[in-house]
């Protein structure tokens, strides 16, 4: 028969990501000392060793330090494999009123609440438990740098294979924009244009709260974290526009410009500029849809120098009700030595080069269907077309 835990009773775990080890390591710390029945459990992948450290702290040290071999180079495998039974064990013991899950440096938050929420409803392994916050602690100061940068993981020395090649601003960019709660380490009045890109990036319905302090281990547990709702914040289609919050500080030069019409792209243009529109200082996200391609959905994700596009599936599988269309959501900085001016040229230069890319209306009369017995240019990277 399976075990049976009234919702009120069940034992929050929070989700903690970064992608700076000092950071991570230090708001855990901060968190446990504070709350005597906080525990947390901290994973650190060793690719190289083939080996995953398992450390499970509280307010009086160390309470586990284990080395687990890893069977499978991924993070998800290690939830299922290590994290998850270690997780049940620790809301089981008792000792305990919440847990705080710290990522491995660089893991996004989305597959582990994933992998939760499944454990988390009756007869789960976590059955006992819920998905209380998933929070990402960033550094303002170094915000701008490591967002749209082309610095990758590997280079920083926090990737988490031996194939990883992320770049920093791809896995800083999906922690943010999947999270609960950002928190903002570092002086906001001392970076305010990488102050401002936090906020341009978080999803509308997150909170921000300021310094690596600034919430404590029983603010965390208090959430009530939606899967849904972060599915939705992590989808392309929930792309933002400009956030509609406070005036900007004083000397903030982020930016942000959204590219969008109901035509689809067409494939070799896009080619051509894809380039002009995916690369440089930018995070970049949204979906399109290409002439070539009447049904599919695809996807744009585009950070430090780096650009992803993928089949997402037909519109009614990716987008439900949503008809067809292009957007791209871009966001930006103006380099602190290059003219205001300069900078408007360089959003002008985007959306020239989108709007060449697009099908001409002349191009797509008769819906496309011209268009499905030519080359497909971007099987490469789409797939084959179907």
């Amino acid at each position: 028969m399976p075990r049976t835990h009234p919702a009120d009773q069940r034992v929050p775990i929070s989700v903690l990501a970064s992608v700076d080890p000092v950071l991570r390591d230090s708001a855990v710390l901060g968190l446990v000392v504070d709350s005597p029945g906080t525990v947390a459990l901290r994973h650190d992948i060793l690719a190289e060793e083939g080996l995953v450290r398992r450390v499970v702290v509280d307010a009086s040290g160390v309470v586990e330090q284990v080395l687990v071999p890893l069977e499978h180079a991924c993070l998800s495998c290690a939830v299922r494999e290590d994290a998850l039974p270690t997780l049940a064990a620790l809301t089981e013991d008792g000792r305990w009123t919440d847990v705080i899950m710290a990522l491995p440096v660089s893991a996004e938050s989305l597959p582990v609440t994933r992998a939760l929420a499944g454990e988390t409803v009756r007869g789960g392994v976590l059955d006992g438990a819920r998905i209380a916050t998933a929070a990402a602690v960033a550094d303002v100061e170094t915000f701008e740098h490591d967002l749209l940068a082309t610095d990758l993981l590997a280079e920083r020395g926090i990737a988490l294979t031996p194939d990883d090649e992320r770049s920093v601003g791809e896995a800083l960019s999906a922690q943010v924009e999947h999270a609960d709660v950002i928190v903002a380490a570092g002086e906001a009045a001392a970076a305010p244009t990488g102050s401002g890109l936090v906020d341009r990036i978080r999803a509308e319905d997150s909170a921000r709260v300021e310094g690596l302090h600034g919430m404590t281990a029983a603010e965390l547990a208090a959430g009530r974290h939606d899967p849904v709702r972060g599915e939705r914040r992590a989808n392309p289609l929930g792309a933002r526009r400009s956030p509609a919050r406070a005036p900007r500080a004083t000397g903030d030069r982020s930016w942000t410009l959204e590219l969008r019409s109901d035509r689809p792209f067409h494939p070799e243009r896009l080619l051509d500029r894809i380039e002009d529109l995916g690369t440089g200082r930018l995070r970049s996200r949204g979906v399109f849809h290409v002439v070539d391609r009447p049904l599919s959905a695809c996807l744009w994700d585009g950070a430090g120098g780096q650009l992803f596009i993928g089949d997402l599936g037909t519109w009614d599988e990716a987008a439900a009700a949503a008809a067809p269309h292009t957007r791209i959501v871009v966001v930006g900085s103006v380099d602190g030595d290059v003219d205001r001016h300069v900078a408007d040229d360089v959003r002008h230069e985007l959306v020239d080069a989108f709007h060449d890319a697009l099908a001409r209306p002349e191009e797509i009369a008769d819906g496309g269907l011209s268009w499905l017995g030519r080359q497909d240019v971007l099987s490469p990277w789409l797939g084959s077309r179907s």
